[in-house]
């Protein structure tokens, strides 16, 4: 949590006083002593992502192999090919 100087702006610092801890700036004489614990939360929302391979229904008529999964012993792997970079470049399959 970022608390500014009222006077000029800056950022306040924390700092030990004599007496206790307080925020004070580093370009007036500006001190507020710390009497409570400071504390500020904010959760930000997460952005809607887009499904940049097109869901699940992109994968319903793509190119598959007859060759078993290693893990779970499938016996065909399905893929599909998209162009993720600039043209000169190849597909990401």
């Amino acid at each position: 949590m970022l608390l500014f100087c009222p006077a000029c702006g800056n950022v306040l610092v924390a700092e030990e006083g004599p007496r206790c801890h307080r925020f004070a700036c580093t370009t007036c004489p500006y001190v507020r002593n710390v009497t409570r614990k400071v504390t500020s939360r904010k959760y930000p929302r997460l952005k809607e992502v887009d499904d940049v391979l097109g869901g699940a229904a992109a994968w319903e008529n793509v190119d598959s192999t007859a060759e078993p999964c290693p893990k779970c012993e499938h016996p065909r792997a399905y893929f599909m090919q998209i162009q993720t970079r600039s043209a000169d470049e190849p597909m990401t399959t």
